[in-house]
């Protein structure tokens, strides 16, 4: 393989037109070119010795210096401003940081501008010409590509060579260029005789992309520790919405992949609990709409964990062309709703029966009440009151008595139907509200509470337990003040029926 050199750079490569009015001569089997030798003269600080008029750098002609003067205006002004055009080139690559080298394929020559040799550190006199000793300052890493780069332009299956690699300066430290060059001329069978190029210093650029991929992968790691998902979400003007970023977390939040959320939200809206699904659209739509803070607690319904609670946070953005971005946090939240629910149900539930407390069960009595009185279907409350309990107690002890009322409680809530509700009011006494119920109906399931209650008798200590319960019941109405009224009157319904001998029901 025929060996190559190459140094990397940021700019475009330079190429000098042709003089006008002056033909190129046919370029030799590593023979130099007439305008790109100037060009490269220029760009070293000098110009050939033969092309000086007065010291100032332009291009031999073939005019005949015993010529009249009169024949010399128009081609005056056209080497003039051939001269200046050779004058601002020059200074563009000297104020560019740009070096040019020049390759002598065949012969294995390469030369180098000043500004060149200086990128590396270097004085004008100094340094080589021998493509050898450019091969010794490729850093031993990048040399192989560097050669291979060359190589495949040389045979032409690149159209132009350009490559960055590091290099070896004067003082021993690397530094990156990058490096375009280009065959100039080929011999009949193709092979390439001579290649021009420039090289540029690129190593403030490398340094700089090198710290935006530490400052990147550090944010990357600093929310891929953080617990739930940090994400940042884009609606586009159209509706297509995507999660252009999305942090490890998005694995234990949705056990999805970045890759998966990263085309539309489809895979996400399809893990959403179906109740849930409606308010989690509009959100992110009321969102957009107002530029407001997001902010929703959901349930998702995940393949291998089931039935989960996430809350999620987002602020969000409105970009010129429209499109909304929101950047936020998804947080798992199962825990926390579930210490909420066991706090709700501790507010509102006996503690030993596990029914609605006297709190909660005239809540919804009131409630039911302003259904009662827009005329909608009337309901019953039944107090009941489990008779002689003060004499189980004395006999068996406390412990017994807590599991009579266990056992009555459990045999109520069989009785319930979907919108029923049974609390214990104190003591041994409980009520029941029976929604969408008339009397008749209130006195069916109350001879069933009263069979089965005495039907299952409490076996204590090898003797048993005879357990009967007295029941009052009255219908709501619409006039009624408030939901203490029915509980009242149902309550005088249970005083009959305890007054007329227990194991009653009465109503009022």
């Amino acid at each position: 393989m025929t060996v190559p050199s190459s140094m990397p750079e940021a700019v475009p490569s330079i190429s000098v037109a042709g003089c006008a009015g002056v033909r190129e001569p046919a370029a030799e089997p590593g023979g130099p070119l007439c305008s790109h030798d100037h060009a490269f003269s220029l760009a070293a600080g000098h110009a050939p010795a033969d092309s000086l008029i007065d010291g100032r750098p332009t291009l031999a002609t073939n005019r005949d210096p015993a010529a009249p003067a009169a024949d010399e205006p128009a081609p005056h002004a056209e080497l003039e401003a051939l001269r200046e055009h050779e004058r601002l080139l020059a200074h563009a690559i000297a104020g560019s940081g740009t070096g040019i080298w020049d390759r002598d394929v065949v012969t294995g020559e390469i030369r180098y501008s000043a500004g060149w040799k200086a990128i590396l550190g270097y004085a004008e006199h100094e340094l080589t010409s021998r493509i050898e000793d450019s091969y010794l300052r490729l850093h031993p890493d990048d040399r192989e590509y560097v050669l291979a780069a060359m190589q495949a332009h040389f045979e032409g299956r690149t159209p132009t060579y350009e490559v960055e690699h590091r290099i070896r300066c004067k003082d021993g430290r690397y530094k990156w260029i990058c490096s375009r060059g280009k065959v100039m001329s080929r011999d009949a069978q193709g092979r390439a005789l001579r290649m021009i190029g420039t090289t540029t210093d690129i190593t403030s650029m490398r340094e700089m992309a090198e710290r935006l991929r530490e400052s990147a992968a550090l944010i990357t790691n600093l929310t891929n520790e953080v617990p739930g998902l940090v994400f940042q979400r884009r609606q586009l003007p159209g509706g297509r919405a995507f999660f252009s970023y999305a942090s490890a977390g998005i694995a234990e939040i949705y056990e999805l992949t970045p890759g998966q959320a990263a085309h539309d939200t489809a895979c996400i809206d399809a893990l959403i609990h179906p109740d849930d699904l409606d308010a989690w659209r509009a959100s992110f739509e009321h969102s957009a709409a107002n530029l407001t803070p997001w902010h929703l607690e959901f349930r998702v319904l995940l393949p291998q964990q089931g039935l989960r609670w996430r809350q999620g946070d987002a602020r969000p953005q409105r970009l010129a062309d429209g499109t909304t971005v929101w950047h936020g946090f998804i947080t798992d939240v199962t825990e926390r709703k579930r210490i909420e629910a066991e706090l709700r149900e501790f507010a509102s539930t006996d503690g030993l029966t596990r029914l609605a407390n006297r709190r909660h069960f005239m809540a919804r009595v009131e409630s039911q009440l302003a259904h009662v009185r827009h005329g909608e279907a009337g309901a019953a409350v039944m107090m009941c009151d489990l008779d002689h309990f003060k004499s189980i107690n004395d006999r068996w002890g406390h412990a017994i008595g807590d599991e009579v009322l266990r056992h009555f409680a459990e045999i109520v809530r069989t009785q319930l139907r979907a919108g029923d509700m049974a609390g214990r009011i104190g003591g041994e006494e409980f009520a029941i509200l029976l929604a969408a119920a008339d009397l008749e109906g209130a006195q069916s399931v109350a001879r069933r509470i009263q069979e089965r209650f005495a039907q299952q008798p409490l076996g204590v200590e090898g003797d048993v337990a005879a357990l009967t319960v007295s029941i009052g019941i009255t219908l709501m109405h619409a006039a009624d003040m408030n939901a203490e009224a029915a509980l009242t009157r149902s309550d005088f319904a249970l005083y009959r029926a305890k007054k007329g001998g227990r194991n009653r029901i009465e109503c009022a």
